[in-house]
């Protein structure tokens, strides 16, 4: 694991803006940019394949909140040209010394995963030390959602990765199958929260302040943050502190882990402290052989030796720089780590890491025998 740091209230917040095409990003993007709430907000704009803004957020752009890029794919061709603008822009953006702008909004395209641009934004130390993610926003369309997962593994993928996920066009829906696209979407990514939308007119506060931050808290907030309870199925059974490693979610009836889109999604805890050096190995030995079909990891980690909670949160085989909370949020001290995979099975991973923590266990043995 990377270096932690404390001080990621101070960075600037990141929406990432994703959906696949028609789902109403475009909308949504002229909604939101009137808005009071967004007054000190940049929004980044790839126009490529899609249609531009409308004279609403033209008209907004003349404050100078607005910076297009329409030369190619933002999460391919042009990757570099984002790294260039998120460094570019806080000068550029700027008068007597004082950045102008306190929260960064980037659309993507809706042709491809976002999962890309969440590299660029782990991975360049520059944007590293200015920026932090807040969450993921996607946009599904409510009436055509569930033939567009059907057909494009890419809008799987979007909202598997979302931290907030916003059916556009919700009141053109049928009621029943709105109802179907929710239940579908909510076994893709039982943590994100869902919101109903009509021409893209949706709460700022709905959407922003999805991460670990809140931009104007820094108090953690990890329970909401982490969603744990959203992975457990109905009736799931009450853990049971005294054996260590929980099996969460394990229900033998409905499985909100199992359907037709190869997405897996859970949380599996461990109530014992784990060795740092014996976590960072499972965790890069883990990544290193299926980081392309991890899509997300987020956790909260008790490290053995430490007192204080360590928060982790990747994509694929790219992490954030490590979080050092300034204490547990609760009581409750258990290791408890969120997966969305891909055709990744859950007992894969916990026999994973049953073996390392048998690693463990052997090395304590041996330590006490030295001793």
């Amino acid at each position: 694991m990377t270096q932690t740091t404390q001080d990621t209230p101070a960075l600037i917040p990141i929406s990432l803006l994703t959906g696949f095409l028609g789902s109403g990003k475009t909308t949504l993007l002229n909604y939101l940019v009137a808005q009071p709430e967004l007054k000190d907000t940049l929004v980044i704009i790839n126009e490529f394949g899609e249609i531009g803004l409308d004279h609403l957020l033209v008209a907004h752009s003349q404050d100078e909140v607005v910076v297009e890029m329409s030369s190619g794919c933002l999460c391919c061709t042009i990757r570099g040209d984002l790294k260039k603008t998120l460094k570019d822009i806080t000068w550029r953006f700027a008068e007597g010394g004082k950045r102008k702008f306190n929260r960064v909004i980037i659309e993507t395209t809706g042709l491809a995963s976002p999962i890309p641009i969440l590299h660029t934004l782990m991975t360049d130390n520059f944007i590293a030390s200015k920026y932090r993610l807040d969450g993921v926003i996607t946009t599904v369309d409510a009436v055509n959602g569930d033939a567009t997962l059907d057909n494009h593994i890419e809008a799987v993928q979007q909202a598997a990765v979302a931290d907030r996920l916003l059916l556009t066009k919700s009141d053109l829906a049928n009621a029943a199958a709105l109802q179907d696209l929710q239940a579908r979407l909510k076994q893709i990514n039982p943590g994100a929260q869902q919101i109903l939308s009509q021409q893209g007119q949706v709460a700022p506060q709905q959407l922003l302040d999805a991460g670990l931050f809140r931009a104007a808290d820094k108090t953690p907030d990890v329970e909401r943050w982490l969603s744990e309870e959203a992975y457990e199925p109905p009736h799931a059974h009450d853990h049971d502190h005294a054996h260590g490693h929980h099996h969460h979610g394990h229900d033998h009836g409905h499985d909100i882990n199992r359907h037709d889109d190869h997405i897996r999604a859970f949380c599996f805890s461990f109530d014992q402290p784990i060795a740092p050096h014996l976590f960072d190995e499972w965790l890069s030995l883990l990544v290193g052989f299926k980081g392309q079909n991890i899509l997300r990891i987020k956790g909260i980690i008790n490290l053995e030796g430490e007192d204080k909670p360590t928060v982790i949160h990747g994509v694929q085989h790219i992490f954030h720089p490590t979080v050092t909370l300034p204490a547990w949020p609760s009581e409750d001290r258990r290791t408890r780590i969120v997966f969305i995979t891909k055709d990744i099975e859950r007992a894969t991973i916990e026999r994973s890491f049953t073996a390392f923590m048998q690693a463990q266990a052997i090395e304590q043995e041996q330590r006490q025998t030295r001793a």
